[in-house]
């Protein structure tokens, strides 16, 4: 994350590259809210067979590279917006940028293990993160097409 966050700081300069990561993190969104649908259709498939005694359909799995191109897009676009916010605030410092940088990487993997565990028991916690997501994805491309509108208006 800080060499992408150095090629970050200078690709702040280019156009356009928040609204293509917002669109990028819809993408990610839209790939959650499928998964999280079929998981809830599977579960009430086995509470609904479970009653009655039929065999319920296993839920598919996901492949390691299915699961691996998912992890990466939302890293790689949920990242651009972290590293942009740690980029920004740091500005032409760039031992604030790798400690600010190493200190959100350590934050959101103490988080993603609480996380994780509060998901299997609780999973409305999903659809409270995917609103989120949204949300950041939205103003993302909010921000990004801001950034446009002059070059566009000058064409």
């Amino acid at each position: 994350r800080i060499v992408f966050a150095g090629v970050a700081t200078q690709l702040l300069q280019v156009i356009g590259l928040l609204l293509a990561g917002g669109v990028l993190l819809l993408w990610v969104c839209w790939k959650m809210w499928r998964e999280l649908r079929g998981q809830a259709a599977h579960s009430e498939q086995l509470a609904f067979s479970h009653g009655s005694g039929a065999d319920a359909a296993p839920l598919q799995r996901k492949t390691f590279g299915q699961a691996a191109v998912q992890i990466v897009a939302a890293d790689v676009s949920m990242s651009l917006d972290n590293v942009l916010a740690v980029a920004g605030a740091a500005r032409e410092h760039p031992y604030i940028l790798a400690f600010g940088l190493l200190l959100s990487v350590a934050m959101m993997g103490v988080a993603a293990d609480l996380l994780g565990r509060v998901l299997q028991k609780q999973r409305w916690v999903a659809y409270v993160g995917l609103a989120i997501i949204i949300y950041v994805a939205f103003e993302m491309i909010y921000r990004g097409s801001l950034e446009l509108a002059p070059v566009i208006a000058s064409l």
